[in-house]
C-alpha cells in the first residue's frame, strides 16, 4: 500500500482525472490499478476520485470544533485552582459558588461571554480543558493508614449499614497519625469528625495518644460545631475504647459506638475524609512538638470552613446487588453547608448561623492561609535543627490571586504534597529565533488573529534562506504563550506576569470574526 500525503493525491487526481476521462474500458482499468497501487485506496474510491476530479473545497486539515475559547478556559483554570483543584463533576456544581463569592470580594472580573461560558460548561467538557493543567500534578501515590486492632464488648456495634439515616449530629471519629516514616517516638495526630448526614468535617491536632487529651480536644471541637453533637462512632483503637472517653460520652449524652474490629468499611465516611481532607492538604511528613501542633491547629482552623463552605461532594443515594454486580447511585455535589440548609431536621437556629458565617467567608482568603500555614509545617517538618524558628512564605492578597492563574503550570501547588525539586533542564542549542523575536512579536500584536504558520512564512519572505521549515515548531511555542498572555488580559483586565511594555490591541477588528481561535 501507497504512503503518500493527501495533496500528493489530490495533484495526482488532478492529473489522471482528463486522461481517465477520455480512456477506453481496458486502459481505464490500467490507470486504476495505478492509481491504487501508489496511493493506497481502495479501488472504489478511486473510480470516484478520478470520475469527480479534485476536491475543490480541500485547504488542510479540518480544524476541531471549539465551543469555548481561551479566555473561559483561563478563568476556568482560576476558579479550579480557587476550589483547590477538585474534579470536574464537583466543580460543575461549585462554578456558581465560586463565581459569586470571588466577584463580592473581588477578586474576579468576567466578561458576560466568559461567565455564560463557564456556567454552561458541562462536567466532561470542564475535566477535557484541565487535561493540561492536571498533567503535571498526577501520578503520586497514596498511602493508608494502618487498621485498628482493640476490641471492647462494652459498646455497642455500628456496621456501614446501620446508620438509617441519622440527623445531623451523628459523626464517626478516626485518629490519623503523623509520624512519618518511622512510628518510634511522640508525634502529632489528627482527630477527625464526620458526619453522617450532610459530611460535615472537622478537624483537630492531638499533641500525644492520651485519653484524656483526647476527651478535651473533643470537647473543643463540639463547642466549634454548627449543630449538637449526638453520637460518637469510632474504631477499636485503645484511645477510644477506654473508661474515660465512654464515661465522658455517657456525662455529656453521646450515643457511644464502634466498628467491627478489622472491618475499615464500616468507617466510609470518616475514612474517605482522612485521605480526601487530612492527608491530602497535610501529606505524609513527620510533626512532632508544640509548634506544629500550632500550626496544624491554624491550618485546621482555615481549612474547616474550606471544606465545609466551598468543597463540594458526593453522597450515596443507593446500591442495588446483582449476583457480582453493584450498581450504585449518588445524589448531585453538594457541599456540607449545602446539605445542613436542605435537611428539614436542621433547627431555624443552626441554619441563621450557618448562613451569617458563609457570608462572612473569602475562599481566596481561606485557601492563602491554607497554603502559607502548609508552608511553615513543611519547614518544621524538614528543619535538621531543632529549636529553629520557621519562616513561612509572605505574600498578599492579590498576589496569591495572581499566582492561581498560572499555578497549575508548576504541577503540585500544595507544600505539603510537593515532592524533592529537581534541577530543571535548559535549552541544550541557541534559540534560532532570538534576532527576530521582537520583530515577530510586533507583528503578532499589530494582527493577533494570524496563524503561526502565516507570521512564519511573512518572516521567511522577509529573510529568505535564514530560516528552514523545521523551525516552525520554535515559533508555535512561542506564539502559543504569547496567545496565553492576551487570555490574561480578556479575562483580568490585567497583564500577565513577564508581559513586555505596551498595550495589545485587544479591540483590533479581524476580518475573520470575534469567535475566531487558532
Amino acid at each position: 500500500m501507497g504512503q503518500i500525503s493527501m495533496a500528493t493525491r489530490d495533484e495526482l487526481v488532478g492529473a489522471l482525472v482528463i486522461r481517465y476521462a477520455g480512456s477506453n474500458r481496458k486502459e481505464r482499468g490500467r490507470i486504476l490499478d495505478e492509481f491504487v497501487a501508489v496511493s493506497g485506496v481502495h479501488r472504489k474510491h478511486a473510480m470516484r476520485l478520478l470520475r469527480a476530479g479534485q476536491s475543490p473545497q480541500r485547504s488542510g486539515p479540518r480544524p476541531a470544533r471549539r465551543l469555548y475559547n481561551e479566555a473561559v478556559r483561563e478563568a476556568l483554570i482560576v476558579l479550579w485552582e480557587a476550589s483547590d483543584r477538585v474534579c470536574g463533576k464537583r466543580l460543575r456544581t461549585l462554578v456558581p459558588i465560586l463565581i459569586e463569592a470571588m466577584e463580592r470580594h473581588g477578586h474576579l472580573q468576567l466578561t458576560p461571554e466568559v461567565r455564560t461560558g463557564l456556567q454552561t460548561m458541562s462536567a466532561a467538557t470542564i475535566d477535557r480543558a484541565l487535561r493540561q493543567a492536571r498533567e503535571p500534578g498526577a501520578g503520586r501515590k497514596r498511602r493508608h493508614a494502618p487498621p485498628s486492632a482493640g476490641i471492647r464488648r462494652s459498646v455497642a456495634v455500628r456496621t456501614f449499614d446501620g446508620w438509617d439515616n441519622p440527623p445531623p449530629g451523628f459523626v464517626e471519629a478516626d485518629l490519623v497519625a503523623h509520624s512519618g516514616p518511622t512510628a518510634k517516638g511522640s508525634f502529632v495526630q489528627t482527630l477527625t469528625l464526620t458526619d453522617i448526614a450532610t459530611g460535615w468535617t472537622e478537624c483537630a491536632p492531638v499533641l500525644v495518644r492520651e485519653q484524656k487529651l483526647l476527651a478535651e480536644v473533643l470537647s473543643e471541637m463540639r463547642r466549634r460545631m454548627p449543630f449538637p453533637l449526638l453520637g460518637f462512632d469510632t474504631d477499636n483503637d485503645s484511645v477510644f475504647m477506654n473508661e474515660t472517653i465512654k464515661d465522658y460520652c455517657s456525662k455529656v449524652g453521646l450515643v457511644f459506638t464502634r466498628c467491627r474490629p478489622y472491618r475499615k468499611n464500616d468507617q466510609a465516611w470518616v475514612e474517605q475524609k482522612n485521605g480526601a481532607v487530612v492527608r491530602r492538604t497535610v501529606g505524609y511528613r513527620r510533626y512532632e512538638g508544640l509548634d506544629a501542633a500550632a500550626a496544624l491547629a491554624r491550618l485546621y482552623a482555615a481549612l474547616r470552613l474550606f471544606v465545609n463552605f466551598f468543597q463540594p461532594s458526593f453522597k450515596l443515594a443507593g446500591k442495588v446487588r446483582d449476583g457480582a454486580k453493584v450498581s450504585k447511585t449518588y445524589h448531585s455535589p453538594a457541599t456540607p453547608y449545602q446539605r445542613l440548609l436542605a435537611d428539614a431536621r436542621t433547627s431555624e437556629d443552626v441554619r441563621r448561623r450557618a448562613t451569617a458565617t458563609y457570608a462572612t467567608l473569602d475562599p481566596v482568603r481561606l485557601l492563602k492561609t491554607i497554603r502559607e500555614v502548609q508552608q511553615e509545617l513543611v519547614a518544621l517538618a524538614d528543619r535538621p535543627v531543632v529549636g529553629e524558628a520557621a519562616e513561612p512564605s509572605v505574600s498578599t492578597l492579590e498576589q496569591f490571586l495572581s499566582g492561581l492563574r498560572t499555578a497549575w503550570q508548576e504541577g503540585e501547588v500544595r507544600p505539603t504534597s510537593k515532592p524533592k525539586e529537581k534541577a530543571r533542564r535548559g535549552r541544550r542549542r541557541p534559540d534560532p529565533l532570538v534576532t527576530v523575536t521582537a520583530l515577530v512579536r510586533e507583528w503578532f500584536e499589530a494582527e493577533p488573529w494570524r496563524t503561526s504558520r502565516e507570521l512564519f512564512e511573512r518572516l521567511q519572505q522577509a529573510q529568505p534562506g535564514v530560516f528552514p521549515d523545521g523551525q516552525l515548531r520554535t515559533l508555535q511555542r512561542r506564539v502559543k504563550a504569547w496567545r496565553s498572555e492576551l487570555a490574561h488580559q480578556m479575562v483580568f483586565g490585567t497583564k500577565a506576569a513577564g508581559e513586555p511594555p505596551g498595550q495589545p490591541p485587544f479591540l483590533s477588528p479581524d476580518p475573520r470574526g470575534p469567535d475566531f481561535v487558532t
